[in-house]
């Protein structure tokens, strides 16, 4: 029989659709499948209103809930996470955890998966629900991916960082040495509920950390998103996205703008990924600066560093440079950190290179709302942006 034709009369009549046989008699088999991934993302107000059956239905009918939640929230928001379940009647147990970049860890996942043994959830039917910013639900979501290898989980972000970034996507993941989100799975929430109401007592410096993954889309490939943030930014900082500046459309598209790249590469079989754009240095100076720097404040200065890279090679003008600086300094944004300099970024790019598979694959801009890759950046050209950034960053102080 030749290579490749299915070995038997029921495969080749597509019972065994995708089960390949090699030899007469069989000595090898290839196996194709695909596993069909269907999730939802969705704008929920006031999610946690006893009225309001969207959390209580989420991932599955109505029951036993295990409710992992970040320790900052469960102290804003404990007594209202407990009375939504207490008046919708769920059997459910809390389970706070605190979350941060520096216990984003195994052993963080090790506590959650003990809680869920401890709780006895049942395969399918009881997902559990992750409160809290981009940390807790990165870990949660490594949890359920390990537990019974799949467990369904929901998110519900309470970040600006995990309602457009964190929450919408398929990666989970933890630190492991040095390495930012070295360990890790594609394991998407069946459902994720953005209530952008939890953003009323989130601090300033937070608010403005999420702005950065907003700013990410904007500049590599939306530049209304961008006016908008020119005009309306600084005021939905100011006001928490809670007030009559309109906040929606921002937050829309952001989230549209961020599946939209997603959908058609969610197991990034495709390395060169335009929302890898201000994510190919910050990693490596995050980690190295921690805890100074948060997760959308190391991926502004590694957008600034870009945007200085890809004016000194014609793709975006010096004008158009100017108008992403001074946007980032209204959105409260950092330009420049100590630690860009030539062995931290040299180290980055190593590391950078390796995670896409050999080569630079690296987002740059193209003007404003438009990006490419490049795959020649030298040393020299890139402590040469350092070196000017660092200068432009002075002058706009």
């Amino acid at each position: 029989m030749p290579a490749n034709r299915v070995a038997n009369p029921r495969a080749a009549h597509g019972a065994d659709h995708g089960l390949f046989t090699l030899g007469e008699p069989v000595t090898a088999w290839t196996v194709s499948t695909a596993l069909p991934v269907t999730y939802e993302v969705s704008f929920t107000p006031q999610v946690l209103s006893p009225a309001n059956p969207a959390l209580a239905r989420a991932g599955g009918h109505p029951g036993r809930r295990l409710v992992v939640v970040d320790a900052t929230v469960h102290e804003l928001y404990g007594d209202r996470i407990r009375a939504y379940f207490e008046g919708r009647g769920l059997d459910h147990r809390i389970c706070v955890l605190p979350a941060h970049e520096q216990v984003k860890t195994m052993d963080s996942v090790f506590r959650v998966a003990e809680q869920m043994d401890r709780f006895g959830i049942s395969r399918r039917g009881e997902p559990v629900i992750a409160m809290g910013g981009g940390v807790l639900m990165d870990v949660v979501g490594l949890a359920c991916s390990l537990y019974r290898r799949s467990t369904p989980f929901v998110r519900v972000p309470t970040t600006l960082i995990g309602l457009v970034d964190a929450g919408v996507g398929a990666k989970t993941g933890v630190n492991f040495g040095p390495h930012k989100n070295r360990l890790g799975t594609y394991h998407p929430a069946t459902a994720t509920l953005l209530d952008p109401s939890f953003l009323a007592t989130l601090d300033p410096r937070h608010l403005s950390n999420g702005m950065a993954e907003i700013l990410k889309i904007a500049l590599i490939k939306d530049r209304r998103l961008f006016e908008l943030l020119e005009r309306s930014g600084a005021a939905l900082i100011a006001q928490r996205f809670q007030g009559p500046t309109p906040g929606g459309e921002v937050l829309v598209r952001a989230v549209h703008g961020m599946l939209q790249e997603l959908q058609p590469n969610l197991w990034e079989h495709r390395l060169e990924r335009s929302m890898d754009y201000g994510h190919s240095f910050s990693p490596t100076v995050e980690m190295r600066a921690l805890p100074e720097l948060l997760h959308g404040e190391a991926v502004c200065v590694d957008m600034a560093l870009t945007t200085v890279l890809a004016q000194r090679r014609g793709l975006v003008e010096p004008g158009q440079r100017d108008r992403i600086l001074a946007l980032m300094r209204r959105l409260r944004l950092p330009l420049w950190h100590p630690l860009m300099e030539p062995e931290t970024l040299s180290d980055a790019l190593t590391d950078t290179i390796r995670h896409r598979d050999g080569r630079q694959r690296l987002p740059l801009p193209v003007g404003i709302g438009d990006g490419c890759f490049a795959d020649d950046l030298t040393a020299d050209e890139l402590a040469r942006s350092a070196d000017e950034l660092r200068e432009l960053a002075c002058v706009t102080q």
